[in-house]
């Protein structure tokens, strides 16, 4: 062979491999010439997405139309689109729940956060925000290799309205605001957006505008809506539910975080609920999901949960028929069901003139619109903005590193008799470590996880630092009915110098489908907690897993139990965080993101979701807003190595409000009437009312630390229906020892100071409002002149 022909072959294999390392390893639509489908309208990325949604809608046939109603939407061969799985799941990292994803390719692993509740423990938005932009780039590495979609069905914003639900795990807790706030935070991050208060954007450089909106990275998917906390309690299910939900609960309890996920994280996909919401089912509910679209201005699409629309006839007959509930979710405003049941059903609909094709033209147009914005119709995805990312962006230095921060923030002291803890790692000869859960990885992750990057146990964390470390299972697994393994523990403790007993819950107690139905500690667990401790040489360490709040009254009493860290689920950088706390390498500043309640507390019926106590009816409310009730420990508790102090650097001592400004029709007569308050709407000057608390957080101690600095506020007059207290702003700063830092908390009283009446309609309280940090207290008064 000449050199000719040698230089021409050398020139075909580099072209060949040139062209497969640019081209795109998942099908995509809108392929270049000489592809027909490139001349079509809805490949030219120029025109504005509703044209282009709109031209490809109008170029499909009705059997192609509704093969498109399902989260597997088929594919169209004739204009060159391939199928799309729209069910992915991303909660605290890529999931195997769904379809979607996959780990069967290049990509092995994926960063395992920590579980929702964790990170919510952290109360950091910057920290939100951060792990939605690392999620992302992760997200859109997988789909580049082919392994997962660009939408995702994350996050859960409900709240978490009762300890026993099985998936409170997966939300950031009790709290709507907090709730709220991790929404937007989160939804932000996730879709390429900026951070709506600090933070910092991490790959998205700029965004693209058009009528619909920014262009998204991926999307993300606020569920359930709404008032979804309940999976399989007694004789109701989850499929099954109606939650009957007062006017006034639906506005100041359950509604705000999927508002907020909306207006103001600006969420591209909302998912509707199995549960009926007062006798109409979530995904058929036009009020509901026309409150959405035309009162918090949302653009997506809306899925239901799977297989939610078939649930409509089978188990809450609400209709007669499945073309009935098809007809149902379509004119409610449902886009897509996650499920085969609307391919199935929707021809039959039709013929039987109870579906209009209009009506699946609407559904199609949001869906499209949204694959739009994704890029999904621009050509080649490989030569996109985000083309470049793949496997070395999946489990990065960085995205470990944030993991093992988010375990960090999210891990609470919740006892620390004597200032037991840290342990000094030199002064500590020997360790035993005891519990069904202390040498096993799986469970650190909670459920809606995928394989993470690294996997190592509790045991494997505290052996890195004290190397005469043994253990002792004590019981078989989590729901410990035997005591037959108790003598090796008791041994094992009596050997070592220190002892830590791991003790709590896993997905075996509660998870997806499955609620509690005891707040203790399963099984016999109690009793090997308590037999350890008597027997070891000193007090012991309890580390609490799960995320349900647990009862463990007689270990806060005793004193044998020196110190109690709640760990949750706190991924797989978790035993690394855990024995940094205990070794005191870093100091903990979690809080609890919900009420701890007592094991009496399972004698309120679940299915009750009135929020406010009733005390004439025995009933003690719930979470901190307002539960009258004992608690083990209280919403916001967290304990540090070190000790804080604050002050009230500057607020407003009163805010006077012109009637004039209140001209509004039930206004004036409220104001006619002389009431002490007055109803927040469209005429009220909120914005000239917002005022900055200014805050100073001595750290007075002897030990560097993050401090979560949480603002409440009361109103000093007995109001029917107000909360007992209720959170308005929370900051995380870094202290150094024996020194202050400055933080300021912006108060919107309209929004803050509010609460719902029994119409469903806030008002803002005239008169004295308590603002309150720690043991400080600031008062502001409310007038009109």
């Amino acid at each position: 062979m000449n050199l000719s022909w040698i230089i021409i072959i050398l020139l075909l294999q580099i072209i060949i491999i040139i062209t497969f390392t640019s081209s795109s390893r998942v099908e995509y639509p809108c392929k270049a010439p000489p592809h027909l489908s490139s001349s079509y309208p809805f490949c030219n990325p120029s025109l504005p997405i509703k044209t282009r949604a709109h031209s490809l809608v109008s170029l499909l046939t009705l059997p192609e139309k509704i093969q498109q109603l399902s989260d597997n939407a088929s594919s169209i061969p004739r204009l060159g689109i391939p199928s799309y799985e729209w069910w992915s799941e991303l909660l605290h990292g890529l999931a195997i729940n769904g379809p979607g994803v996959n780990f069967n390719g290049t990509v092995k692993s994926a960063t395992g956060f920590p579980q929702v509740l964790n990170s919510a423990a952290s109360f950091n938005k910057t920290l939100w925000f951060l792990i939605g932009s690392a999620l992302a780039v992760e997200a859109r590495a997988m789909y580049n290799y082919g392994q997962a979609g660009l939408t995702f069905w994350a996050p859960n914003i409900n709240v978490f309205r009762d300890p026993r639900w099985g998936r409170g795990q997966e939300t950031p807790g009790e709290d709507p605001m907090v709730v709220g706030e991790y929404a937007v935070q989160f939804v932000k991050g996730f879709q390429g957006g900026a951070p709506a208060a600090g933070g910092k954007r991490l790959l998205m450089e700029e965004s693209v505008d058009d009528d619909d909106g920014d262009m998204l990275m991926v999307s993300a998917c606020c569920k359930h809506f709404t008032a979804y906390d309940l999976e399989s309690w007694k004789n109701y299910s989850r499929y099954s539910f109606n939650a009957v939900v007062s006017k006034q609960d639906m506005e100041d309890t359950y509604q705000p975080p999927f508002r907020s996920c909306i207006e103001q994280g600006k969420a591209s996909c909302l998912m509707c609920s199995y549960n009926a919401v007062n006798g109409i089912p979530a995904c058929a509910n036009g009020e509901l999901l026309q409150m959405a679209r035309n009162e918090w201005g949302f653009k997506g699409y809306i899925t239901s949960d799977c297989d939610a629309v078939g649930t409509i006839v089978e188990y809450q007959n609400y209709t007669n028929s499945p073309e009935d509930a098809i007809s149902d979710v379509l004119k409610a405003g449902t886009d897509i069901n996650c499920g085969t049941y609307m391919i199935r059903n929707t021809q039959s609909a039709v013929d039987m003139g109870k579906v209009k094709e209009e009506e699946i033209d609407r559904a199609l147009i949001n869906l499209f619109s949204v694959q739009l914005r994704l890029g999904l119709f621009d050509g080649d995805p490989a030569k996109g903005k985000f083309g470049k990312l793949g496997p070395s962006d999946v489990c990065s230095a960085g995205h470990k590193k944030l993991a093992l921060e988010a375990a960090r923030q999210g891990i609470v002291l919740l006892k620390n008799q004597e200032r037991f803890l840290p342990l000094n790692e030199n002064a500590v000869s020997s360790l035993a470590i005891i519990g069904p859960l202390a040498n096993q990885a799986s469970p650190l992750g909670g459920d809606y996880t995928g394989i993470p990057c690294h996997s190592e146990t509790l045991f494997d964390g505290l052996q890195a630092y004290i190397k005469e470390t043994s253990y002792a299972v004590g019981c078989t697994d989590v729901s410990c009915y035997s005591d037959d393994l108790f003598e090796e523990a008791v041994q094992t403790a009596k050997q070592a110098e220190f002892v830590i007993i791991v003790a709590g819950i896993d997905l075996s107690q509660e998870t997806e489908d499955r609620d509690r139905v005891s707040l203790l500690l399963p099984g016999k667990q109690m009793e090997l907690v308590s037999c350890v401790a008597a027997a070891s040489k000193r007090p012991v360490i309890l580390v609490l897993t799960g995320g349900g709040p647990l009862d463990v009254s007689f270990a806060k009493k005793d004193p044998r139990i020196a110190s109690i860290l709640w760990i949750g689920y706190p991924g797989e950088a978790g035993p690394k965080a855990l024995a940094e706390i205990i070794f005191g390498n870093v100091n903990p500043g979690g809080r609890l993101p919900m009420t701890w309640y007592p094991e009496s507390f399972t004698n309120v019926p679940m299915n009750d979701m009135n929020m406010r106590a009733k005390p004439s009816q025995g009933y003690p409310g719930r979470t901190y807003r307002f539960y009258i009730g004992k608690r083990v420990y209280g919403f916001g508790h967290g304990m540090s190595y070190t000790n804080f102090t604050y002050k009230f650097l500057s607020a407003p001592n009163k805010l006077s409000i012109s009637s004039a400004s209140l001209t509004g029709g039930y206004n004036k007569r409220i104001l006619n009437q002389k009431v002490d308050y007055i109803h927040i709407n469209e005429e009220t000057p909120c914005s000239s009312l917002a005022f900055p608390v200014k805050i100073s957080v001595d750290n007075v101690g002897y030990m560097d630390g993050s401090h979560i600095v949480m603002l409440f506020s009361r109103v000093r007059k007995t109001f029917e229906g107000a909360p007992q207290v209720q959170l308005i702003g929370f900051d995380r700063v870094h202290t150094l020892a024996r020194k202050s830092t400055e933080t300021s908390i912006l108060v919107d009283p309209c929004k803050d100071l509010s609460f719902a009446d029994e119409a469903g309609e806030r008002i803002l309280p005239l008169g004295d409002h308590v603002l309150t940090l720690g043991e400080m207290e600031h008062f502001v008064s409310i007038e009109t002149y």
